[in-house]
């Protein structure tokens, strides 16, 4: 009895997990169709199969598809590197620190992860505009090297404190300071959480459209996840193909960041510092 539910359970996960996979296999398929058959048969079962669809989305936009590719990895990568700064800084401050109205600030803090995108967007949009930041990646980039990312800052501030506040009172004896305590203690310990914001931040930044189509209208500016939507037309018939194609080869760069910092990925949100 016990195999036989073993094995009723395992085939509705198979199940569950090729209804799950399908939509991608089925993108990937219908990205070497002609464009005339794509949405005649979604099966993902075809003879019909050509390249050209990808040779085209890499040149049909007015820039190679290259230009794109590599404004999201600048916005990504600059992205990472302002939210593993400020909010590591931020979140050490927080922990270990002590100072007027400490509790408040925090606790405002928690409050901005209630608040949706959308809410700040015009006050924001008035400010780049001033500053002259509009069509450039300041506006996508800037804002992450001010700990403006709560989720983040709460995850590393966990983190930190449940470290040993021994280990910070041996080294306040030793003559350490607090920017020495954050680069030789803070930063090898909580690499797990680093890593956490790290992969998330890349996956939520690569896959970003609002915030790019707000602030970039220049073509040479646009990120993958606006030049997608180049290959549709209203007016005239729009190039699916082009477009499932460049989507396919816009997903390796995410699927291999997860790929690979899974392990940091899991241990980061199911461990808090020393064990």
């Amino acid at each position: 009895m016990r195999q036989v539910r073993a094995a009723a359970k395992h085939t509705m996960l198979i199940v569950l997990c090729a209804v799950m996979i399908y939509p991608l296999i089925w993108l990937v398929v219908s990205s070497f169709k002609p464009n005339s058959e794509i949405f005649r048969d979604l099966s993902i079962f075809t003879t019909d199969l050509t390249a050209e669809n990808y040779a085209n989305g890499w040149n049909d936009l007015q820039h190679p598809f290259s230009v794109f590719l590599i404004n999201s990895s600048i916005i990504a990568l600059g992205s990472i590197v302002g939210n593993l700064v400020s909010c590591s800084l931020a979140a050490y401050a927080f922990a270990r620190l002590r100072f007027r109205g400490k509790n408040l600030f925090f606790a405002l803090m928690l409050g901005s992860i209630m608040l949706p995108f959308q809410v700040l967007l015009v006050p924001q949009f008035l400010i780049y505009k001033e500053l002259g930041w509009l069509n450039t990646f300041l506006p996508l980039i800037a804002p992450k090297f001010l700990a403006t990312e709560a989720f983040f800052l709460f995850l590393m501030v966990q983190f930190i404190r449940s470290l040993p506040k021994e280990i910070f009172e041996a080294a306040r004896i030793d003559g350490a300071g607090h920017f020495r305590c954050y680069v030789q203690i803070v930063l090898p310990l909580v690499v797990p959480a680093l890593a956490t914001t790290a992969i998330f931040t890349f996956i939520w930044t690569w896959g970003d459209f609002f915030g790019p189509l707000v602030y970039l209208r220049l073509p040479e500016t646009w990120p993958v996840s606006v030049a997608l939507t180049g290959f549709l037309d209203a007016q005239t018939s729009s190039s699916y193909g082009s477009m499932f194609a460049t989507s396919v080869v816009s997903l390796p760069p995410k699927f291999l960041v997860f790929l690979f910092g899974q392990r940091f990925l899991i241990k980061g949100v199911t461990t808090t510092g020393l064990k």
